[in-house]
């Protein structure tokens, strides 16, 4: 994993279960008092507003391990618990801690609000951590940010398994790494990875049309 392939990552180190507390044990000794207490107000403030706390926790001590000052890790704990919020708004009161983590992932990459709504309105009543995780991706990786969307859109519709979404965004990565346009390549793949009949190839934009037999 690159250095630009945050959103999986999120997705398997910052949500984590953690028993409710008012005080973190995890940051004792890595933070001044200030900051921690910065930071456990911050925890504390996201737990009681039903937000996953663990993200914010982890997003501290990440910072502590890099030497961030006292003042970066509150502010970049308090933009993480934004974006935690806005992706809860986007995707609604009953996502999963995943589901916030990849969505505010995918916000914070330039993907929009309507774009996390409409990946949770064609899957409605599914998990769509792994949609809102490649969605993150491909942002990184230059996708345009309605390509990205109406790709992952696409084969959310087309129902393909989160199996088939990773290796979706791997075969992006390798197509880029190639020389490809990271629009171009999104484009190809998605249309490639989709199953037959599930996909209406206009849904990606600029796709070419799908030949019947």
């Amino acid at each position: 994993m690159t250095a630009r392939r945050l959103a999986m990552g999120l997705l398997l180190g910052l949500c984590a279960a953690r028993p409710a507390m008012g005080q973190d044990p995890r940051l004792a000794g890595r933070l001044d008092a200030g900051t921690r207490a910065a930071v456990e107000a911050l925890v504390d403030s996201a737990r009681q507003g039903g937000l996953p706390s663990d993200p914010l926790v982890t997003k501290a001590l990440e910072g502590a391990s890099k030497g961030a000052t006292g003042a970066r890790i509150v502010a970049a704990v308090r933009r993480l618990s934004g974006d935690l919020a806005a992706a809860r708004t986007a995707l609604g009161s009953g996502s999963t801690a995943e589901e916030l983590v990849a969505g505010a992932a995918a916000l914070r990459a330039g993907a929009s609000a309507s774009a996390l709504q409409q990946v949770r309105s064609v899957r409605s009543g599914a998990t769509v951590a792994v949609h809102l995780a490649v969605l993150a991706d491909l942002l990184a990786d230059g996708v345009p940010a309605d390509t990205a969307a109406a790709a992952v859109v696409a084969l959310a519709r087309a129902t393909v398994r989160d199996a088939d979404l990773v290796a979706f965004r791997q075969s992006v990565d390798r197509d880029i790494a190639l020389g490809a346009s990271p629009g171009a390549a999104a484009t190809v793949r998605v249309n490639s990875t989709a199953r037959a009949g599930d996909l209406i190839m206009t849904a990606v934009p600029n796709a070419p049309p799908r030949r019947r037999p």
